[in-house]
């Protein structure tokens, strides 16, 4: 059963970084490299810097016997340190030392996965500094829709999510496990949408509508994930709500530069000055 996720965050600034700078008394200090982690149910993305993002799949290990992530969280630990330790070395061998890592984190993760999650990227990056934003937060910043009141629906590859976002701070949310891979196993468009529909109605309708639901419905739903690719979706998804539904430019990898900037941000903080 979906809940409320509680507000969560501050707005980001999400202007660029710089590799060093002086400090008050004239000495030098460099920062650390940003980095952005997305560890999806379907792939694992990562972004350098202003570097183009590296991607592996997951959800096709093993013909799913023996997956990485499953519906938002790491089931494999060692399994998901490896892949992401052979997709760094394969593109980017150069990797910073002591970076600042900026993670997606699904709505209503539990303290056991992000604990999970924070050891994984321990031993594959050794961070300075590691940080959690949530997946919906990270994607209406990586839309550029994260000023204002907004609602955001992220369908991935195994679980949705839908919050109420006002200037980039999640004010209440709901997730669900259905995402487009169950598509394939016998789930439905139809059944997608309607589920993503019902969601959208207990955060914006009745007793239980979360604050600032009536603005962000008038500017409609911004679509981002897997299923912001699907037409069909995002038709039968305004059909049902009788909300405009609007895809995100580069949906499936929305929530990865909105972390980017936020790890740009972060890295440039004085607060992660050592």
């Amino acid at each position: 059963m979906p809940v409320t996720q509680a507000p969560t965050g501050r707005p980001l600034d999400t202007a660029g970084t710089v590799s060093a700078y002086r400090t008050t008394n004239g000495t030098s200090t460099t920062r650390p490299s940003p980095i952005a982690v997305d560890l999806g149910s379907g792939q694992l993305r990562i972004r350098l810097g202003g570097h183009e993002p590296i991607t592996t799949l997951v959800a096709d290990r093993s013909a799913r016997r023996y997956p990485l992530v499953r519906r938002g969280r790491i089931i494999d630990g060692p399994g998901c340190t490896t892949a992401l330790t052979q997709l760094v070395r394969q593109h980017q061998p150069g990797m910073p030392a002591r970076p600042l890592v900026v993670v997606c984190r699904p709505l209503l993760t539990t303290a056991a996965d992000q604990d999970t999650t924070r050891r994984v990227l321990d031993a594959v990056f050794a961070p300075t500094r590691l940080l959690f934003i949530d997946t919906v937060r990270a994607a209406a910043i990586g839309a550029g829709a994260g000023a204002g009141t907004l609602l955001v629906a992220d369908v991935g590859a195994q679980i949705t999510e839908v919050a109420v976002l006002r200037d980039s701070q999640v004010i209440a949310g709901r997730r669900v496990n259905l995402g487009t891979c169950d598509l394939a196993d016998g789930a439905t468009v139809g059944v997608l949408a309607d589920r993503l529909a019902r969601l959208v109605r207990e955060l914006t309708q009745g007793t239980g509508a979360a604050p600032a639901a009536v603005t962000a419905l008038a500017r409609g739903i911004v679509l981002v994930g897997d299923g912001a690719t699907r037409p069909d979706l995002r038709d039968r998804l305004a059909a049902t709500t009788g909300i405009p539904v609007h895809r995100a430019a580069g949906p499936r990898t929305a929530a990865l530069t909105g972390a980017s900037l936020a790890a740009a941000a972060a890295a440039r903080h004085p607060a992660v000055d050592n």
